[in-house]
């Protein structure tokens, strides 16, 4: 959007320049919704500045909100002392009714004393933080500090590794004889210099400035481009310099060791990541074993050091960062910028995360987020309801629970004379759950699902009660399955069990053992060997990581998302059984019906709550299947809309019917896939790319709708036409590949608009809601058009959806 003219709107809402009547009507909504602990439903469409009015609305009401606080604290500190003046009556005065005179004076003095002195706790936590942050801030040298001592720690290492190297090659020579268990206590222990014991001096550990949780505003978004874009926001607006911001991601997003970030996909870097950690909590054990023969040392993350993420803490505090930077200095200070953005949450005034992390209540816990009386601001909402429906879904496939089912019997049978009674217990009635699962999808445990032909196909519906009972396992208690399964870790000792014996260059002892574990390393290949089979397609390099997930990771996993679905209430959601060619391929999926039992705590808990988006029609939706079911009360919604800042005569919308040469446009299900279609789209297409400067957005109803168009282009020629006036670029289908594809989307377009030439642009291929369809600027030059092929609308066939439908006609009925 365009920007007003410079300057700063006078009056109580900050501005980087002043603000278009919309903008203020929108602070000050906002402002009032926060102030009366409201929940409230934003609508200002693309391009309006909703993001920098929601920034200066919300900051501006944190900021007083502070100053109120800070006044009235001072005010009950000043007159506490002297009795009950200055307190009001609900503050200085205990429940003491029917208690004699005396005994209501000494409480109340009591209940007086203990206020101020809390009050006085709560002064000093946060005067030694301000004094800490301002220091880091201010005193250059403090700042490096740390820096310095890390080198010196590498230094350390490096002189020690020199000294193994020595000493490993002395004893190739014989120099050294290993000693008798008898001389172990002749043996230096390994050492630790006080030194290393202390953090560096200004950056100590304060645990009660550790659980304070000040006022703040959650801001959550779908994408991490969405994230960035709003701290850059932030950066630019005049709170940017002195808020305390803290951005949150996945381990996926932030580790940066390459180690980890290898692996590639999301469960293999949290279960590397856990994996680490415990090696890390284990060590000082395995190195205290007294009289026992020293254990291989398993590998442990070299940023996950506590006196580090404690200094990355600070620096976040003391200066807004995006996720890209807050990267860029956990490598540099060697601190995990995952955990270490963990540790500001309790100081921070703004915590910038992702829909999946405060919407999930088991990872918002993880995180350490606490709701309790904070805001909430959730933006690019329209989709809210689908979001939590997602992430609160889980499907599991035959393969998976084939495959959990042989680790898990292999691990048992290895390690049962050292498993207490109560852990094959459960490990039984596990291994029930995934024999009964795979009964329910015609075939059998025992058997390798690739090569299990299923008798019934198709898709078959069924509610929580009817799936427990017709599998027959209404009797076990899922509720403590579910608690044992996080007590235990047991999907990650699994893990470690299939990373030490489920690749075939392990080693095993006896005979026996080598027999079974061998099984399990060709049970592994074949279910590999399978899932390429189902495929039908040659084999072709994998993306990294991809085709190791099988082995290296616990299907486990997976499954217990599956069982802790199952603990929905009955009315709440559906099993559906998809039954395919093989067992192997069909999957069991639990379907959130009413998504509304899952935000229920959030409005609950929060102070203020407010769904914003660009457009938020119908909001009807909003308010009866979400909100009203959530338990929210009618009069504390509120509602605010505006209309558009550009005139109307500055949008040429057009809708085609047909194209250039008359061929009717029609993309429903069962004509856009014909040959015709596509060739027009593309015509279309080429002529709008020949008249148009800059940049062209295409965006598709689907992810595999837009690679059936490009391949079809591509054998037509037409592609190569298009090629020639504009660079085409796809939308990646991983996230932390959009900003590349978006940078060079720009860098093409500028440099073709100083040069000149027959290519005029470029040309960009996105997919309706993926990570390029919401909160990404295409400003100017970079969307001078923006083509919408088709509509993304539903498979009306999807049995899914029809069962959406028909639980919302039902309840709605009965709402009503």
């Amino acid at each position: 959007m365009e920007s007003g003219a410079a300057g700063a709107v006078p009056g109580r809402f900050p501005f980087p320049y002043t603000p278009y009547r919309i903008q203020e009507q929108f602070m000050e909504a906002l402002y009032g919704a926060l102030e009366a602990g409201r929940v409230g439903i934003f609508e200002s469409p693309t391009g309006t500045g909703k993001s920098l009015s929601l920034i200066c609305g919300a900051l501006s009401w944190l900021r007083d909100w502070e100053e109120k606080r800070r006044q009235e604290e001072a005010q009950l500190l000043a007159l506490g002392a002297g009795g009950q003046d200055g307190l009001t009556p609900q503050q200085a005065r205990p429940d003491t009714a029917g208690q004699p005179d005396w005994v209501t004076a000494f409480v109340q003095k009591k209940e007086e004393r203990d206020m101020v002195n809390r009050l006085k706790e709560e002064q000093i936590r946060r005067k030694k933080r301000e004094d800490r942050l301002e220091k880091i801030q201010r005193n250059v040298q403090l700042k490096y500090a740390a820096k310095r001592k890390r080198c010196e720690e590498d230094e350390a290492k490096r002189l020690l590794q020199l000294s193994k190297e020595a000493l490993s090659q002395g004893a190739g020579e014989g120099a050294l004889d290993l000693p008798d268990h008898n001389e172990d206590e002749l043996i230096l222990a390994e050492y630790e210099s006080d030194d290393e014991k202390k953090v560096v001096a200004g950056l100590e550990e304060d645990d009660d400035l550790e659980e304070e949780h000040v006022t703040k505003i959650y801001y959550c978004s779908r994408t991490h481009s969405q994230l960035s874009q709003f701290v850059h926001e932030v950066q630019k607006s005049p709170f940017g310099k002195n808020i305390r911001l803290v951005s949150l991601g996945s381990r996926q997003n932030l580790c940066v060791n390459e180690e980890v970030r290898r692996l590639g996909t999301l469960q293999l870097i949290n279960d590397r990541c856990m994996e680490m950690q415990k090696n890390k909590h284990e060590k000082k054990s395995n190195e205290e074993n007294e009289g026992k023969k020293r254990r291989v040392s398993h590998t442990i993350c070299p940023f996950y050091s506590f006196e580090q993420m404690q200094f990355l803490r600070d620096e976040v505090l003391v200066e807004v960062k995006d996720i890209e930077q807050l990267v860029s200095l956990g490598r540099e200070t060697k601190a995990c910028p995952y955990y270490g953005s963990r540790f500001a949450i309790p100081a921070a005034q703004l915590v910038v995360l992702p829909y999946q992390m405060l919407l999930h209540e088991p990872t918002r816990n993880a995180a350490g987020i606490k709701l309790k009386d904070q805001v909430v601001i959730i933006d690019e909402a329209h989709n809210l309801t689908d979001t939590i429906t997602c992430i609160h879904s889980a499907e599991v496939s035959g393969s998976q629970l084939c495959c959990a089912h042989s680790q898990l019997s292999q691990y048992m049978e290895r390690y049962r004379k050292h498993l207490k009674a109560k852990n094959l217990m459960y490990i039984k009635q596990i291994l029930y759950l995934l024999e009964q699962f795979v009964a329910m999808l015609g075939g059998n445990v025992n058997q390798n699902p690739g090569c299990q032909a299923v008798s019934q196909t198709g898709t078959v519906l069924k509610s929580i009660n009817d799936f427990l009972f017709q599998s027959q396992i209404d009797n076990i208690n899922l509720f403590k399955i579910q608690r044992y399964c996080e007590k235990s870790l047991i999907s990650r000792k699994l893990l470690g069990f299939v990373e030490r014996y489920g690749g075939p260059a392990s080693a095993v002892k006896t005979s026996k053992e080598n027999q079974k574990l061998a099984g399990l390393q060709d049970f592994l290949l074949t279910l590999q060997q399978g899932s390429d089979k189902e495929a039908g397609t040659p084999q072709s390099p994998p993306v990294e990581g991809e085709h190791d997930q099988l082995r290296t990771s616990s299907p486990l996993m997976q499954i217990e998302g599956f069982l802790s679905a199952l603990t929905n209430a009955n009315q709440d959601g559906r099993i559906i059984l998809n039954r395919q060619g093989t067992v192997g391929q069909s999957s069991l999926k639990f379907l959130l019906l009413n998504p509304a039992v899952h935000f229920a705590k959030v409005v609950e808990e929060c102070r203020a709550v407010i769904i914003a988006g660009g457009t938020m029609q119908p909001v009807a939706d909003f308010r009866e299947q979400l909100l009203y079911r959530a338990g929210v009360d009618p009069a504390r919604i509120v509602e605010f809309s505006c209309g558009h800042v550009i005139p109307p005569e500055n949008i040429l919308p057009i809708i085609l019917c047909s194209g250039p040469s008359n061929q009717q446009l029609e993309f429903t299900y069962e004509t856009r896939d014909l040959p015709q279609m596509m060739d027009e789209t593309g015509r279309i297409l080429y002529n709008l790319c020949n008249v148009i400067p800059g940049g062209v957005v295409c965006f598709f109803p689907s992810y595999e709708y837009e690679k059936r168009v490009y391949g079809h282009w591509e054998k037509t020629g037409l592609l190569s036409r298009l090629a020639a006036k504009k660079k085409i670029f796809q939308e990646p289908k991983k996230a932390n590949q959009v900003e590349q594809v978006l940078v060079e989307y720009a860098k093409c377009i500028k440099r073709c608009s100083q040069t000149g030439g027959q290519m005029t642009g470029a040309l960009l291929l996105s997919v309706v809601g993926g990570k390029m369809s919401e909160g990404i600027n295409f400003s100017d030059d970079l969307g001078r058009c923006v083509i919408m092929v088709g509509m993304p609308y539903p498979n009306i066939r999807s049995p899914e959806l029809q069962e959406k439908m028909t639980w919302l006609d039902k309840t709605m009925m009965v709402w009503y």
